[in-house]
């Protein structure tokens, strides 16, 4: 009884599709991969060399010649995987707050995303892959076996954010929190290329209450049920 063999994760900013996908991969014995942290690595690059993020001619010109790779993790730091850009390991810098607040305009430019979506499927249609992101069900990989629309309240998601930030020892500001990132749900469901929303064969799965065993209980379920169908 086969699972399904491409299994598209998306869903808005800390709704937990992460966390989702890297335990449900693991669970499965697939490749995780989080396709955010390219266009979170794009946006660290223009930062780190001073290229002004809102010139979309530059950061294409940066997205276009970045050699960014995924990795399994080699520290135990807590990352899922090693993210690097250039052969430097990034992988917590691109979390950072400036990062944070930046990416959504970054990953609203056709440029940067054209460069990014083609390595984004030839790693996908590989198969035996748990893909996450934004766009996966209804761009990247619209083909996808299984597709998960993760939801919850923006002020569920920004506690789980700051209580995350404060785990790690980085000052935050709750309140902050949630107004970044409301103003980040706004950009990226308004974006006119590959805006945020659930594909039209998506199981929504809304989070609120949920611990992350619970969700994974029942999207391991989705999935023994898609390979019944099968």
């Amino acid at each position: 009884m086969p699972f399904p063999s491409i299994i598209a994760i998306d869903g808005p900013a800390a709704s937990g599709k992460s966390t989702l996908g890297y335990r449900l991969a693991r669970k499965l014995g697939y490749l995780y991969f989080d396709t955010g942290v390219m266009y979170r690595a794009v946006t660290w690059l223009a930062l780190d060399n001073g290229t002004d993020v809102y010139d979309e001619a530059a950061v294409t010109a940066l997205a276009e010649s970045a050699r960014i790779d995924v990795r399994p993790p080699t520290r135990d730091d807590g990352r899922t995987a090693d993210v690097l850009v250039n052969g430097q390991d990034v992988t917590w810098e691109i979390r950072r707050q400036d990062v944070e607040s930046k990416v959504s305009v970054v990953a609203a430019y056709p440029g940067v995303r054209a460069a990014l979506t083609e390595q984004q499927r030839r790693i996908g249609l590989r198969g035996r892959v748990v893909m996450v992101g934004r766009d996966i069900g209804t761009v990247v990989l619209p083909e996808a076996d299984l597709k998960i629309y993760l939801d919850a309240s923006v002020e569920e998601r920004a506690r789980r954010r700051f209580t995350e930030l404060q785990a790690r020892g980085v000052s935050a500001s709750l309140e902050e929190i949630t107004a970044a990132m409301r103003r980040r749900d706004e950009l990226d469901s308004t974006r006119q290329v590959a805006p945020l929303r659930p594909a039209e064969d998506a199981v929504i799965v809304n989070s609120d209450g949920m611990s992350i065993e619970e969700v994974l209980a029942y999207v391991v379920e989705l999935c023994t049920r898609e390979a019944q169908r099968r």
